[in-house]
């Protein structure tokens, strides 16, 4: 008779702890970020169990699916199973009357606390440690269910959508200022990553010194007659124009200038020593821009309106100081 109630306490624990599995699994599926998974997996030595992990998550229809068969095989078949041969036991012992609705209480309450409740508060908590540790077990109850799976894909077509990570500009600006508050980034880390989104909201003629304040010289006259100009704007990029209106023949670095006039090179025009310069239209966005300056040494830009008259002129120092906060938009 004490083998009967022994076997009995052996399969309470075996539904407990198969529902507790499952419902911990479950909820650090959910809980765990998806990419925190693909960043592990993408790396060159990836955590055990990490690729396989992504897959799971890449298909987490399936997954869960799984889970909750394996869930409701415990809680439900077992249950019942367990009441089944508690009566048979208990009616052995002639107590059925006042121990089977114990029994069937007392095996409620330790289903929803030890096979839900916590598992879940654990499995959310530790959610990266316990996907990864059970990606294997999951994959292979995938591999013995796969024909349950099939048919349950083919009935439910939902179940085989796959997710794909994806996060928009808002998401990724409430992710920074959370990790500031949190302390995960700092605050300067922070107001850089918003600043950065702000470079797709401006524009070249946003932040380009305009025609009448930019710096220019004329390109047929020599270093000798502008020594004064060149002396007194230590500006380091200067606009080369033609005789032509709007006629840019380049952009001339000062320090070249005035090592030209050093060397007694006096004769020279600002069009000898001219370097070719890119010119871009002015409704072009700032983060476009941006990327293009590593392509020559002067990263100075020559702005034109939609007709290709020059209208100012951008460097790369105008879009770091949006990045660095400096920038403040006029009133205007």
């Amino acid at each position: 008779m004490s083998s009967d109630i022994a076997l009995l306490s052996l399969l309470i624990g075996v539904v407990l702890i198969g529902s507790a599995l499952c419902s911990g699994i479950e909820a650090a599926l959910l809980a765990v970020n998806p990419l925190r998974v693909h960043e592990i997996a993408a790396r060159k030595k990836p955590v055990s169990g990490a690729k396989r992990l992504a897959r799971l998550k890449q298909r987490l229809g399936r997954t869960l699916t799984v889970l909750v068969i394996a869930n409701n095989g415990f809680n439900i078949f077992g249950s019942l199973m367990l009441g089944g041969y508690a009566a048979f036991v208990f009616e052995q012992r002639q107590i059925s009357g006042i121990a089977l609705p114990l029994f069937s209480i007392s095996l409620t309450i330790l289903v929803i606390l030890l096979g839900e409740i916590l598992p879940k508060s654990i499995g959310s908590r530790f959610a990266l440690q316990v996907s990864l540790a059970s990606a294997p077990i999951l994959h292979l109850l995938s591999i013995l269910m796969r024909p349950l799976l099939l048919l349950l894909e083919h009935l439910l077509p939902v179940i085989t959508a796959e997710n794909e990570i994806s996060t928009d500009e808002e998401e990724i600006r409430q992710l920074a200022r959370l990790g500031s508050q949190k302390g995960q980034i700092e605050a300067d880390e922070a107001a850089m990553i918003l600043k950065v989104f702000q470079l797709n909201d401006l524009t070249a003629r946003d932040l380009m010194t305009p025609r009448v304040a930019a710096t220019t010289l004329d390109g047929h006259i020599t270093l000798d007659e502008l020594r004064p100009t060149l002396l007194r704007n230590n500006s380091q990029w200067w606009v080369v124009l033609g005789e032509e209106v709007d006629k840019v023949l380049g952009v001339a670095n000062r320090e070249r200038l005035l090592t030209a006039l050093l060397q007694g090179r006096g004769d020279l025009t600002p069009s000898d020593l001219s370097e070719a310069v890119e010119f871009v239209p002015e409704m072009i966005r700032v983060d476009r821009l941006l990327t293009g300056f590593n392509r020559d040494s002067t990263g100075v830009r020559v702005v034109v309106d939609e007709f290709g008259g020059f209208v100012g002129v951008i460097g790369a120092e105008a879009v770091l100081a949006v990045l660095a906060g400096w920038w403040r938009k006029s009133s205007s």
